[in-house]
């Protein structure tokens, strides 16, 4: 009686927890498919490498077609419309908000729109050409055309038309290259900061520090309070300190990459401090007392023996370190700002990935599909690096290693 008793309150144990299990799991794949449905749409090349920022022309032709018309070119797809009067192909597409807009695709050599004058800059051509957006069009017999019209009809009022009083053209826009930029720069300068701090407290907590150190103890008990610290307290640290400091010592006169890097050492100085001690306390003793049996110093036992057999634990720090610095926002946002740019300098404000999502998530219009977009590949990213981090201590820990 009793044994079945304990036999169905352990089964209601374990259904209990293959429940509450399986909800999160749920959970976690409802965000997931959530994200992929936003985003997956607006993934692309030009996405990665375009800037956010659109540049406009804006220019006219007030000169006389020939009668001659242009041929269209067999490459030409059947999405494309082809205007035979200005050697042209417009095709409809849409932009990294889900918005339809005019492209074009293709402009001939010997048609206008390769040398139009600029209307803002007396003297100046300028060249219009394949993968440039049709804003708007004035022809020269008044008529309009916006680029939510279509690409069909406005082939067809090109060639209706044997004039352009105003035509705006822009390149394309609402790209990520100066976040995917900025994050990179981030990355290396925070590891050139944080790396030798990191790897060096390390190799004197375990190999120089005497055992029953308090100074090493004490040392141990902040980095495990750091471990715990909110980001944005750290936000605020760089704010309050690494902006005044880098504003004194470079031309930055705000927030900048320079602020943000020295936050993120802060940040990420635990895992790889953690990391590479325990990387270090795994190489048996036995190989320490031999190097010092052969004569070797301590400064080359611990240089040349140790450490040698501790770079994969290291390098999972590095790569760990990489993850937390492509995920951080919150203590970017007061160590940075929001600021997106293109061009990037160091000592300017900017945003990372991260960032970039609460900036374009920030305003009164979210715009969810960019920022599910930008959300995979930071997943994309993040899932790469713990393949690379479960590879190495696999391939190369010292335990399999030579």
């Amino acid at each position: 009686m009793k044994t079945s008793k304990r036999k169905r309150k352990d089964i209601v144990i374990q259904s209990l927890i293959s429940f509450v299990s399986l909800f999160g799991l749920f959970i976690l794949i409802a965000i997931f498919g959530y994200v992929f449905q936003k985003g997956s749409g607006l993934l692309s090349w030009d996405l990665l490498t375009s800037d956010y920022y659109s540049t406009t022309y804006n220019t006219y032709y007030d000169g006389t077609l020939s009668n001659a018309s242009f041929e269209r070119p067999e490459s030409l797809d059947e999405n494309t419309y082809f205007s035979s009067n200005w050697g042209i192909g417009l095709t409809d597409a849409f932009d990294n908000e889900g918005k339809v807009y005019i492209l074009i695709n293709y402009v001939d050599s010997d048609s206008p729109f390769k040398n139009l004058p600029d209307k803002n800059v007396e003297g100046v051509f300028q060249n219009i050409s394949e993968d440039q957006t049709l804003v708007k069009v004035i022809f020269s017999n008044r008529t309009i055309l916006y680029s939510s019209e279509g690409a069909e009809n406005a082939a067809l009022m090109f060639d209706k038309a044997d004039g352009i009083i105003d035509l705006l053209t822009s390149t394309s826009g609402k790209g990520i290259r100066g976040s995917v930029i900025t994050t990179l720069y981030l990355i290396v300068m925070t590891l050139v900061i944080a790396l030798p701090i990191g790897v060096f407290t390390a190799i004197y907590l375990h190999e120089y520090a005497p055992k029953k150190s308090k100074l090493a103890e004490a040392l141990r008990r902040l980095i495990e309070m750091l471990t715990g610290v909110p980001s944005i307290i750290f936000g605020l640290l760089g704010a309050a300190v690494f902006i005044p400091f880098t504003s004194t010592i470079t031309s930055a006169d705000g927030g900048n990459l320079f602020s943000g890097a020295l936050t993120l050492a802060v940040i990420v100085l635990p895992v790889i401090i953690t990391s590479t001690e325990e990387a270090l306390k795994v190489i048996p003793d036995d190989f320490r007392q031999a190097s010092l049996a052969l004569g070797a110093t301590k400064t080359q036992t611990t240089f040349k023996v140790v450490l040698k057999f501790a770079i994969p634990g290291i390098l999972s720090s590095v790569l760990l370190s990489i993850g937390r610095i492509i995920g951080e926002s919150a203590a970017l946002i007061y160590a940075v700002g929001t600021a997106i740019k293109d061009k990037i300098i160091l000592t300017e404000r900017s945003t990372s990935l991260a960032v970039h999502i609460w900036s374009i998530m920030a305003g009164e219009t979210p715009n969810f599909e960019l920022a599910s977009s930008i959300s995979i590949i930071i997943l994309a990213v993040v899932f790469i690096l713990n393949f690379i981090v479960k590879f190495i201590a696999k391939k190369l820990s010292f335990s399999g290693g030579n």
